[in-house]
């Protein structure tokens, strides 16, 4: 089985170009839904994010408001020296090791499952965490930085100016564009129409797919 990683900045379209991976035939989990499943009530990384994080982070029926948990972790543009106040690397440090844990399971299984399929796993901060070495092949979708802003407001039904402050914001904690593309096997411009994202998919998709086929496990 081929054991792929699909990361890039946010906004990029990672998940767009997830589903397209899917629709040929891919088996895909995110990175983001398992972290949402470790933080309900009565999880143990839902205890240490409250405990790390206060009360304030909770909606009035316990669970966490994901909002404003990101507006605790992130922090404020600058502090009083002017350096970046965030406590991303806090909240990281608490989510991570159980995130890739499941991550590395889910692999293992659809190995079993599908030991000649694709098993792509989507992370904004796949390299921030370190885990490269999890995967066989890494594949980095970017996008221009209006677009980047213009697509995080309409998702986040917000203005475009609110939402240039906030991807700026969370940008400053992840590697520039031009790193992740250092790293990766193949790169995904989400710059153009979807009609260009799904044909450079399928030419990605097709080389996964000769080389899962040769795979042994």
């Amino acid at each position: 089985m081929l054991k792929v990683g699909l990361t890039g900045g946010i906004a990029a379209g990672k998940s767009v170009v997830g589903e397209m991976f899917v629709a040929l035939g891919a088996h895909l989990v995110q990175a983001d839904r398992i972290a949402h499943s470790l933080m309900q009530p009565g999880e143990a990384v839902y205890n240490e994010v409250v405990r790390h994080f206060g009360r304030e982070i909770l909606n009035p029926d316990g669970s966490v408001n994901r909002a404003k948990l990101a507006e605790v972790a992130f922090g404020p543009d600058t502090d009083a020296e002017g350096k970046r106040a965030s406590r991303i690397e806090e909240l990281n440090r608490i989510v991570h090791p159980v995130v890739i844990r499941s991550q590395d399971e889910w692999m293992h299984a659809i190995s079993l499952q599908d030991p000649q399929g694709v098993a792509i796993v989507e992370a904004a901060l796949l390299l921030e965490a370190g885990v490269a070495n999890h995967f066989d092949r890494l594949i980095v979708v970017t996008c221009g930085a209006e677009q980047r802003v213009a697509r995080f407001a309409a998702r986040q039904k917000i203005a475009v100016e609110a939402a240039r402050k906030e991807v700026v914001r969370r940008m400053a904690a992840q590697l520039p564009d031009e790193e992740k593309i250092k790293a990766a096997d193949y790169v995904i411009d989400n710059s153009g129409s979807l009609d260009q994202t799904r044909e450079e998919t399928h030419q990605v998709w097709e080389k996964l797919r000769v080389e899962a086929e040769k795979s042994k496990s």
